[in-house]
Order: C-alpha cells, then sequence, then structure tokens
C-alpha cells in the first residue's frame, strides 16, 4: 500500500521514502552512498527528503525551500509523515 501524504505536491511515494529512511538509519548506508545508487530523479528527491531526517526541527521550521511547490509545501509535514512510517516500521 503506498503512503500517501495529502500535504505533499509533488506526490512522492512514501513507501520508496520508508525504504530509503530504512536503508539509511537502520542499514548505516549514507545519503551519499544512496544518492550515487539513485537511478531517477525522483529517486534523488525522495532519498533527499530522508536526508531531512537528520536536520534538527529548529533548522527545518526555517528552511526555505526553492522547488517547485516552495509556496505551497508544507515541508514539516512531509517531515512528520517520514517519521511516522520509520517508527511504525519498527514496530
Amino acid at each position: 500500500m503506498t503512503h500517501l501524504n495529502p500535504y505533499c505536491l509533488g506526490n512522492y511515494n512514501f513507501d520508496n521514502i520508508a525504504r530509503y529512511a530504512r536503508k539509511r538509519f537502520i542499514e548505516g548506508i549514507s545519503t551519499i552512498d544512496l544518492m550515487q545508487r539513485a537511478k531517477s530523479i525522483r529517486d534523488r528527491q525522495e532519498i533527499a527528503l530522508v536526508a531531512m531526517m537528520d536536520i534538527d526541527q529548529n533548522t527545518v521550521d526555517n528552511l526555505q525551500l526553492s522547488c517547485q511547490y516552495a509556496e505551497q509545501c508544507k515541508v514539516t509535514s512531509c517531515r512528520k509523515t517520514i517519521k511516522k512510517i520509520i517508527e511504525d516500521g519498527l514496530h
């Protein structure tokens, strides 16, 4: 089942994001290695979303996005969704 985030204007596949999060935080594969293995721009974007988990919340709250959805994006919703999927996957 594909996890969706109603606030995600990029319509990212949160199942893929969760897979990358497991690779990053459970298997210990670095973000750089994941990026080098990415096969598409979409993969790189989803890996970048996982990389946000390494950033403290205060910094995320102050981010100024430069993507095509910057004016409407709620990046903190994306981060919360990823965190919940990771936590659910650990149980």
